[in-house]
């Protein structure tokens, strides 16, 4: 994302009011325009949240990233896809937990996951292959007990349902079980989530500035607003209240179960 295009969502954000603004990536903090955006931001009173792979903590260039984080008030969610190294090495690639621990390390080193400090420092589980995540409040007791040892502070445990998109539904499709996956979020489907997934209130913007309904239609190329791709800077936010959010089949991963959405879980 250029330096212009951040501009333009500040713009917004002062212009709208807007008060929540949540950074994705990759590894967001590694665009040389990220603490411009941050401190930016947080200046007009946004609440910021930096969705960290923990592992860019590690990058040389990095050294100072937790303090910056947090002398900025910025809400860490690190994703952290289970609290067993066999897991995370085997979906992340070898020697990814070790420097996971050491990154939450780091940030605990600053204050992060201290409920006396205000940092909040959350972690984000997603499953390992084709089933829905289970309850957050049982799996984040298991997160606690193997981090005790560790040494390992945090605030909240989210749980995000993979969504049959991307490189996901490649391995689903691949290894015969789309279908089933497929089947299993459409039979889970509960309609109280429908009021609380984050197309509703969240507009998702690509690294040019496009905007669509949430950030798992982003990586599919599906634009907000119907067929044709629109830029922020053509786009008046209070048009686009009211109007109807692209929806198709891989949604019903955000609906199945206790939902999911970018805050994690939507019903207890």
């Amino acid at each position: 994302m250029t330096c212009e295009t951040i501009d333009l969502i500040l713009k917004i954000l002062k212009k709208e009011r807007i008060r929540s603004l949540d950074l994705t990536g990759g590894a967001p903090e590694l665009n040389p325009n990220f603490r411009h955006f941050v401190a930016e931001a947080t200046e007009l009173g946004v609440s910021v949240t930096d969705r960290c792979n923990l592992t860019v903590l590690l990058e040389p260039s990095q050294a100072d990233l937790p303090l910056f984080l947090a002398n900025k008030k910025v809400k860490v969610v690190a994703s952290l896809p289970c609290y067993s190294e066999e897991n995370v090495n085997k979906q992340r690639g070898r020697g990814v937990f070790e420097k996971s621990i050491e990154a939450l390390r780091k940030l605990n080193e600053v204050g992060y996951g201290d409920v006396s400090s205000g940092l909040i420092l959350d972690l984000a589980y997603n499953p390992v292959g084709p089933k829905l995540p289970p309850n957050p409040k049982e799996l984040e007791s298991g997160y606690r007990d193997s981090f005790q040892h560790l040494g390992i502070n945090f605030n909240n445990l989210l749980t995000i349902t993979n969504m049959p998109i991307s490189r996901f539904k490649k391995e689903l499709d691949r290894d015969g079980t789309l279908e089933n996956y497929e089947k299993l979020l459409r039979d889970n489907f509960e309609a109280e989530n429908l009021n609380k997934v984050m197309c509703r209130s969240t507009l998702s913007v690509d690294w040019r500035g496009y905007v669509y309904d949430c950030d798992f239609n982003q990586m599919l190329g599906l634009p907000a607003g119907g067929q044709i791709s629109r830029h922020l800077s053509q786009v008046k936010v209070e048009h686009l209240v009211g109007k109807k959010v692209r929806i198709e089949r891989h949604c019903f991963g955000c609906f199945a179960g206790r939902g999911s959405s970018c805050g994690g879980a939507l019903t207890t």
